[in-house]
């Protein structure tokens, strides 16, 4: 069945265009419905980012909830993966998330989890899109059975409280300075609150949300503000979030960008040391980098791989027993604590790990030489250009230019109409002229 609404991370869009309030309302309304499982007072908790659209959206969903009988909880802006954490531990039925991740502000979307805190799956998620397109007037609720709404304060704080706990007791970052780049989103409160608890000393930018400036020169998409700052600071560590906080990217003290296949690295190494890999691997997606791979090769580690979107990782995860994976991009998901990627609780066991040896960034953080990897974008109008018969001859031609000791993956987005080409081998070069071909015949389509 050909989804209309779900996408690989909930329903993403254009606020007030894609994203409406009669779109939200009736998402509220099909998800409560398929939730609703009992005679007990169903309730779903809704977080969010910091976008000026989360005020509207939030209000349609209230009103969609509630009309089918559900209660609601407002968290206001938290990060995603405490949407999954708290839909757990305070027994709600769903979880909602209004955000748009790492996009700009004028994108909104509503991500939902299940009662395991869990992210839903295909099956429930095309549920949903049945109940969204059908007539739902007659399984409203009745006047005498209508949810109530009601903000609950405290969260951040419960938040703050399930990240310090990730990591052992006698642990805490006295004599570092972190800078926190909270990319003037969800985690804007509770990143640097918890870094200060843990004893660091903390420097904050991109914590002045003001609803237009989210992920705007600033967060794990455009670093160039958190570098500046660790080497004014003279920092012994960056830390940037994206909006959501579901996603991290490390700067060492020199101001080196550590990308998400670095943290997996220095994740999975320390893990294996102290005995806490349920599996002996890593589940990334097919475009981590040949050097992790390799890497984890040698410390007797699988990386096993997935079609991109953290949906997919952790879906192999949970099916396989594996308790570390994620992406390039810095979706770093450990399911012995979260349900979903988690941005702050990764760069935490980073920190542990920079702690406990007494190296600098710099030595702990950077395991491997990455491959080169050329990565370009083709924007497409309409149609399918990936089953045109000179795109396919063109890249069988750069898969046999690049041969066994290189990759290529060609993709289209699941986000927006473009189709990603990723190449690499150990020969730039090479790779350039691989990927520049089938760009150019997806180019002669798409025009």
């Amino acid at each position: 069945m050909v989804r209309r609404y779900f996408g690989t991370d909930g329903i993403r869009g254009r606020a007030n265009r894609v994203i409406t309030p009669e779109l939200a309302l009736r998402v509220g309304q099909a998800a409560g419905l398929a939730f609703k499982n009992g005679d007990h007072r169903h309730r779903v908790l809704i977080g969010k980012d910091t976008r000026l659209s989360g005020y509207m959206i939030e209000t349609a969903l209230v009103a969609g909830f509630t009309s089918v009988g559900m209660d609601v909880l407002l968290t206001g802006p938290i990060p995603t993966p405490a949407v999954g954490v708290l839909s757990r531990s305070m027994r709600a039925d769903l979880g909602v998330m209004i955000s748009a991740s790492h996009n700009p502000f004028d994108d909104n979307g509503i991500k939902l989890f299940g009662p395991d805190g869990f992210k839903l799956s295909d099956e429930v998620e095309l549920k949903i899109e049945e109940l969204l397109d059908s007539d739902l007037t007659k399984k409203l609720a009745k006047s005498t059975d209508l949810g109530r709404a009601k903000r609950i304060d405290g969260v951040q704080d419960r938040y703050i409280e399930f990240a310090k706990h990730t990591l052992p007791k006698a642990l805490d970052f006295e004599g570092l300075r972190v800078v926190i780049d909270c990319a003037n989103g969800a985690a804007y409160r509770v990143a640097p609150g918890a870094l200060w608890e843990l004893g660091a000393d903390v420097v904050s930018i991109g914590v002045e949300p003001d609803g237009f400036n989210i992920n705007k020169d600033c967060g794990s998409t455009d670093l160039a503000a958190v570098c500046r700052k660790v080497r004014e600071m003279r920092a012994d560590l960056g830390i940037a979030l994206d909006g959501d906080a579901d996603r991290v990217i490390i700067v060492d003290e020199r101001g080196h960008v550590v990308d998400g296949d670095q943290l997996l690295a220095v994740i999975a190494e320390s893990w294996k040391e102290d005995g806490r890999l349920q599996k002996p691997g890593v589940v990334a997606t097919v475009m981590s980098n040949l050097g992790l791979e390799r890497y984890l090769d040698g410390l007797g580690l699988e990386l096993i791989r997935t079609p991109v979107g953290d949906r997919y990782v952790l879906e192999h995860m949970r099916r396989h027993g594996y308790n570390i994976g994620g992406e390039q991009s810095g979706h770093i998901i450990l399911t012995d604590y979260s349900t979903t990627g988690d941005g702050f609780v990764a760069a935490l066991q980073v920190l542990a790990v920079i702690t406990r040896q007494g190296k600098p960034a710099s030595e702990v953080c950077h395991r491997f030489e990455p491959l080169p990897q050329v990565l370009k974008n083709v924007r497409y109008q309409s149609g399918k250009p990936l089953e045109n018969a000179g795109v396919r001859s063109a890249i069988a031609s750069a898969e046999k230019k690049l041969g066994r000791g290189g990759r290529l993956i060609v993709r289209p987005s699941g986000t927006e109409p473009v189709i990603r080409v990723m190449g690499e081998g150990d020969d730039k070069a090479l790779v350039e002229a691989a990927v520049d071909d089938v760009v150019e015949a997806l180019a002669e389509v798409a025009a």
